[in-house]
């Protein structure tokens, strides 16, 4: 049993703490607190945990000191901010849908509902009870199923997670922060096509009709994103003016320049609609407001292998155990985003300046913020006229 007492030898403003540990050893120990309130749950707390003796283990102790510092500040009329993995989770991801793009915040929702699956019941404890092994064995876990790439996307996002509960005093620490991303073994990095490679794209494109050869063409000579390109509107568009603007989704930047001949022209043919917000490809815009990944995943399978640029990957098969679509993918040295790869690769071919390159295609820059704000359409007239006409034959 513990107990308070003051020690007039000492003349100490503080309580004293008297309690016997499970050896039997009695001890006499300073609170520092003058509070007699706080003084006891102090004292209490350090009775429960002597008490626990050989059974005190590290997360044992954690939660004695945890509940005991909870008991002190309620003593004083404070509280301790707390939160569940889960809670903390979703309420981040409820702040994210206000300062994230949605295809962005899908990323995220889709990242912390796997971890939250793969942690179980202890994702409802508390945050501290998160430790970097759980984050440690999760990482490993989506490795085994995703590729390098999408792993390190999954522990990105657990990182910016964790970091504002610790900003919000809710962790001390980062744990996530604790843990190493994977380096690219063995996994292709994505490039660029070469001419030829795209000239048996295209013919693939005319092969399979639809709109692939307009998406192509339209990803080929403005370098933008899969998801941008596929929503592309009849009122970015100016034919007249051969300019074409965008808000790119990802970063929400303004992007307004010149189009390429071979992109003017296949839009000149096309037939345009009344209504200005109608879009340039429908059918790929419907498919990009439920998934980007669908569009990314059809050029892939309907042109990209048929024109032997990569492999074909193989269906689900009861057969082979469920592998197949469900198994690891691995990530291919080509896909619709190596258009923007190309792009910018002849960008500087064309004797673009690296600064001028990256405010094109939309990366950010302290260089293009500092020195291209201001750039219109004409300005890039010049490196873009200069590009490959990839529509006449070689």
């Amino acid at each position: 049993m513990a107990s308070l007492h003051k020690d007039p030898r000492r003349k100490s403003p503080y309580w004293y703490c008297a309690f016997q540990t499970s050896d039997g050893a009695r001890h006499f120990r300073s609170t520092k607190a003058t509070d007699k309130r706080q003084a006891r749950q102090i004292c209490d707390t350090w009775a429960k945990a002597s008490a626990l003796g050989a059974k005190l283990s590290p997360d044992k102790a954690r939660q004695v000191i945890a509940q005991g510092v909870a008991d002190i500040l309620m003593a004083s009329g404070q509280t301790l901010p707390s939160a569940t993995i889960r809670d903390w989770c979703k309420r981040w991801l409820e702040t994210k849908m206000l300062e994230a793009e949605p295809r962005t915040h899908e990323r995220y929702e889709t990242c912390l509902r796997r971890f939250l699956e793969f942690l179980g019941s202890k994702a409802g404890e508390d945050l501290d009870a998160l430790k970097v092994d759980d984050v440690l064995r999760y990482r490993d876990y989506v490795a085994k199923r995703l590729s390098v790439t999408s792993t390190n996307m999954e522990l990105k996002v657990l990182r910016a997670c964790l970091y504002s509960a610790q900003k919000q005093d809710l962790v001390e620490k980062n744990v996530a922060a604790k843990v190493d991303i994977l380096k690219q073994r063995g996994e292709n990095k994505r490039r660029g096509f070469t001419l030829v490679e795209v000239g048996r794209v295209l013919k693939r494109c005319d092969e399979a009709g639809g709109e692939w050869r307009g998406l192509v063409l339209t990803g080929l000579y403005t370098g933008q994103r899969l998801g941008d390109v596929a929503g592309l509107t009849w009122q970015q568009v100016d034919l007249n003016k051969r300019c074409v603007s965008f808000v790119t989704a990802k970063t929400g930047k303004r992007l307004s320049f010149y189009m390429a001949k071979p992109l003017a022209d296949y839009l000149e043919n096309l037939p345009s609609s009344d209504r200005p917000a109608a879009c340039v490809f429908p059918k790929a815009a419907a498919m990009a407001e439920k998934h980007t990944g669908t569009i990314s995943t059809k050029f892939y399978d309907e042109i990209l292998a048929p024109a032997g640029l990569v492999k074909a990957r193989p269906k689900a098969d009861a057969k082979t155990g469920g592998k197949g679509r469900n198994a690891k993918r691995q990530t291919s040295e080509l896909s619709f985003h190596s258009l923007r790869h190309t792009f910018t690769t002849w960008l500087k071919s064309a004797g673009a300046s690296n600064a001028l390159a990256q405010m094109i295609v939309g990366h950010d820059s302290e260089v293009v913020s500092r020195g291209y704000t201001h750039l219109s359409a004409d300005d890039t007239a010049d490196a873009i006229g200069k590009l490959p006409d990839v529509t006449r034959p070689a």
